[in-house]
């Protein structure tokens, strides 16, 4: 069997956590070959609470799982890892803006930043969960000048699944029959949720998405807004922010990161900008990736008609804003 590799997940006694630690431990994300030991960061006053989590850890017997360090310090929790899931931050409440949450967020990332420059492993794969995640992202790479830009990624990938499901659901097919949504921009309410360039697989053979709904004007307007939305629609229903399905699309991110995406599939990862699409450069956005030997590339040539273009300059706006507002904050 391979050996052993360090997987850190932060907020590890949040909700979020509490799904995504027993997918890690169980084998779903890196592999049934692959040995771990989990490394489990939280403030001090949730001690307790991760302490009652690695008793359950421990009470599960997971076969890969080699051993769990519970740490209220960056340093022992960054150490040698391999992965990181940065999903503690402070979390986005019922009418919160989200320029209070960005103003929260930015020195938690700076100091994780800083600590993964200084202990992980310099190919660490790092995927901030926590929101506002595209430049809470942003914010980490630049304190760990040490580490590739592009060992930094942002979640999208539980928009990328709503956009999934919402599309099998009005085809009425599986939503594993349904592949190559796009997620353009950031994870906010300005994203683009692009079902154009989707196939959909009927009776063993697969078909461009347009062509089979045969309703752009869908695809235009209450598909884009039902997954803008899908987050609030959550907290207005549970009084809490997405939890499970979060767990899930930070399992199958990483996942992919690691083991590859499927030949003649993509998935939509945050990453940082290098200008393609005419995205402005340094901002972490969302593209639609193919991911081979852990490196990612962004899918080249797509059309962008005039909707598309409009619909990813928004995005990018916000992603600039958003950039000045988090360096003014830190350099405050």
């Amino acid at each position: 069997m391979a050996e052993s590799i360090k997987v850190v997940v932060t907020g590890a006694a949040g909700q979020i956590a509490y799904s995504l630690l027993y997918m890690i431990a169980k084998g779903d994300v890196f592999g049934q070959d692959q040995p771990l030991i989990l490394h489990l960061l939280d403030i001090p006053p949730m001690m307790g609470v991760l302490e009652g989590v690695v008793m359950e850890l421990e009470d599960c017997a997971f076969p890969l799982l080699r051993q769990v360090v519970a740490t209220a310090e960056p340093d022992v929790a960054f150490n040698d890892v391999s992965s990181a899931f940065l999903v503690g931050a402070m979390p986005r409440k019922q009418g919160m803006e989200r320029r209070d949450l960005l103003a929260a967020n930015v020195k938690i990332f700076k100091v994780q930043g800083e600590a993964i420059d200084k202990f992980a492993r310099k190919d660490v794969k790092v995927l901030v969960v926590g929101n506002p995640a595209n430049t809470n992202a942003l914010i980490c790479s630049k304190y760990a000048p040490s580490i590739p830009k592009e060992n930094f990624t942002a979640m999208t990938r539980l928009d990328q699944n709503r956009a999934q499901a919402q599309i099998a659901a009005k085809i009425g097919v599986p939503v594993c029959n349904v592949s190559n949504v796009i997620i353009w921009g950031n994870h906010s309410s300005t994203q683009f949720p692009d079902g154009s360039h989707s196939a959909v697989e009927i009776n063993g053979s697969k078909k461009p998405v347009p062509d089979v709904l045969k309703d752009d004007n869908w695809l235009r307007s209450t598909f884009v807004e039902t997954v803008q939305k899908r987050g609030a629609a959550v907290i207005n229903a549970r009084k809490m922010s997405s939890a499970m399905s979060a767990a899930k699309a930070a399992g199958d991110h990483m996942r992919n990161w690691f083991k590859g995406t499927e030949p003649g599939k993509f998935v939509s990862m945050g990453v940082v900008s290098d200008g393609a699409y005419g995205v402005p450069k340094d901002i972490v956005f969302s593209f639609p990736v193919t991911i081979e030997n852990k490196n990612w590339k962004i899918v080249p040539n797509l059309p962008i008609n005039d909707f598309a273009r409009k619909m990813l300059d928004t995005t990018a706006k916000e992603l600039e804003e958003e950039r000045t507002e988090a360096i003014s904050i830190i350099e405050a």
